[in-house]
């Protein structure tokens, strides 16, 4: 999911596709560290989506807005 995206609709419907399926992924933890983390895109909702994190099972919240500025790397 590396493609560039031009809009917030093709994001959502892009998280929706992998919606339970293990992902890789790089957030932005600010002052340009990334943090990479493996897990499962539990839930869709509206303006967020949900992961869950394989190496401790807790639940961490991203919005689409993340995906499309960067912030949030689907790998």
């Amino acid at each position: 999911m590396r493609k560039v995206t031009s809009n917030i609709d093709e994001v959502k419907s892009r998280i929706l596709s992998l919606k339970g399926k293990e992902i890789e992924m790089k957030y932005n933890k600010g002052r340009k560290k990334f943090d990479t983390i493996n897990g499962t895109i539990q839930d869709v909702y509206p303006s967020v989506f949900t992961v869950i994190i394989n190496q401790n099972g807790q639940v961490q919240t991203f919005s689409y807005f993340d995906v499309l500025c960067g912030n949030v790397i689907i790998l």
